[in-house]
């Protein structure tokens, strides 16, 4: 499970303390954190915990939101946040339209002129700021940034290792272009999260997401994609689903595991090197 990092809202009621003892008893080694969970328990003791665990923090979920009134300053904190965990990558959901608008040009004018803002704190810091394009029935309100093209134009303006793109499965894997765009992408991607997409969609549609292998998406697919770009990076399993989330922390994270060896067993069934191993 050499590049496995489970990411914490796929076990969101788990405690935090002993989401990190279940991680180092289960062997996985990396781990992905949110804001709101880490500044309950508070940010200097949760880099202490993660640390002295020997964990590494993949990426931190999540910032953005531009559309809110303080975005500038959240946003520099989240920065911060994610340089005091170690992590080298902050994912950034952009935020919906401002309350009363439809201006959708112009949302994602103003998305690509305040990640421009934040680049010099970032680059200082040292974290990468990873746009993630939501699929698109959340552009009204939690993402105007909903395609491969859409946050490549605005990372492009920068240096790789200061705005990369998330390639989510969950929200790309509509886009029958985006496969080859992925191959392209190079040093562009900065994270890659796997879930999949299981229908029907609950109210809200927040939690319609499944472990890989549960739904309609080709995984396979989209590790072949980023394979061939290059990427070498942590693979994140990603999952929001309200029945998965009553089940304990250590149940979940086994299946997240279970899961990913069930796709590479598919997806190279007479191979000795794994896309989870080595």
């Amino acid at each position: 499970m050499s590049r496995f990092s489970f990411n914490q809202i796929t076990a969101k009621h788990w405690d935090l303390v002993d989401l990190v003892k279940g991680l180092v008893e289960a062997d996985v080694d990396k781990v992905a954190l949110w804001r709101e969970p880490v500044a309950e328990y508070g940010l200097e003791r949760v880099a202490a915990l993660v640390r002295d665990a020997g964990l590494e923090v993949t990426t931190l979920c999540r910032s953005g939101f531009f559309q809110e009134p303080d975005w500038f300053d959240d946003n520099r904190r989240a920065i911060d946040e994610a340089a005091a965990l170690g992590t080298g990558v902050l994912v950034l959901v952009s935020g919906g339209l401002p309350s009363g608008s439809k201006d959708i040009k112009g949302a994602r004018q103003h998305v690509a002129d305040a990640i421009a803002q934040l680049v010099p704190h970032a680059a200082a810091a040292g974290v990468t700021l990873a746009i993630e394009p939501l699929h698109p029935m959340y552009a009204a309100d939690r993402c105007v940034i909903n395609t491969w093209d859409q946050a490549v134009a605005i990372a492009s303006a920068f240096p790789a290792d200061q705005v990369g793109v998330t390639v989510d499965t969950y929200h790309l894997w509509w886009d029958d272009t985006v496969l080859d765009k992925i191959e392209q992408a190079g040093d562009r991607i900065a994270i890659y999260q796997l879930a999949d997409w299981i229908t029907p969609l609950p109210a809200g549609v927040l939690t319609g997401r499944g472990l890989p292998g549960q739904g309609c998406v080709d995984i396979a697919a989209f590790d072949a994609a980023v394979e061939k770009a290059g990427y070498t990076g942590p693979i994140e399993v990603e999952v929001m689903n309200e029945e998965l989330w009553q089940r304990p922390g250590r149940e979940i994270l086994s299946l997240s595991t279970a899961a990913c060896a069930q796709q590479e067993i598919r997806r190279r069934p007479s191979s000795e090197a794994t896309l989870f191993g080595g």
